[in-house]
């Protein structure tokens, strides 16, 4: 059942990526925003037999991986869903930025703190919640320094990859919500992720 479940996950990610890549806003956007989903589900495919991970980290990864995906179809500043929530609630911006700048710390803290605890002497605690924060704020900055160098190199990158919507302190914000997401998904998911490290333990063994 496990197996097939990451089959679904792998096979319906496909799909969506297949249908994103059919007229998207921007083509050089596109690239841009899926290059990390694709390039880590190369990378999960390939550890897959050596180094299979819990299915909630996968779960999260799909989840993201498909917000990355519709970011690159719509672009952050452009996503139709958000657009109608911007409009139907009178907000200032459409928020799928900030979703998806929440979710880049969600979903690396689920995945940075299983590979901590399955290849690293880091145990359950204070420690390695404070460590799996300051790697995801870390990811989240660097992200943040390739947004700036695109926006550097041309003005239609700074509109559509960096999706800043005019806002100053956008990158900050970003970085903000990115620390917020690790420290809630660690919160909400880290027992649950636990349980099902004790059952691949428990299951390598036999």
């Amino acid at each position: 059942m496990e197996k097939k479940f990451h089959l679904f996950l792998l096979i319906s990610l496909m799909g969506i990526l297949a249908w994103s890549a059919i007229n998207p806003y921007k083509r050089l956007t596109w690239v841009l925003e899926v290059l990390p989903a694709v390039v880590g589900t190369v990378i999960l495919l390939a550890t897959y037999s050596r180094f299979r991970l819990t299915s909630i980290s996968y779960f999260w990864i799909w989840f993201f991986s498909i917000i990355l995906i519709v970011g690159g179809k719509y672009t952050y500043a452009q996503m139709p869903l958000f657009n109608w929530i911007r409009d139907t609630y009178e907000l200032s911006r459409n928020h799928y930025d900030r979703f998806g700048h929440f979710f880049q710390g969600f979903t690396p803290a689920i995945l940075t703190r299983e590979v901590l605890l399955r290849t690293s002497p880091l145990k359950k605690g204070k420690w390695l919640f404070f460590i799996v924060c300051c790697i995801c704020l870390a990811v989240s900055a660097s992200y943040e320094l390739i947004e700036w160098l695109s926006a550097e190199v041309s003005d239609e990158a700074a509109d559509a990859f960096v999706g800043a919507q005019g806002d100053v302190w956008d990158a900050q914000k970003d970085m903000g919500l990115c620390l917020l997401g690790a420290f809630f998904s660690q919160i909400l998911l880290g027992r649950r992720q636990d349980k099902l490290l004790k059952k691949l333990v428990y299951t390598h063994h036999d």
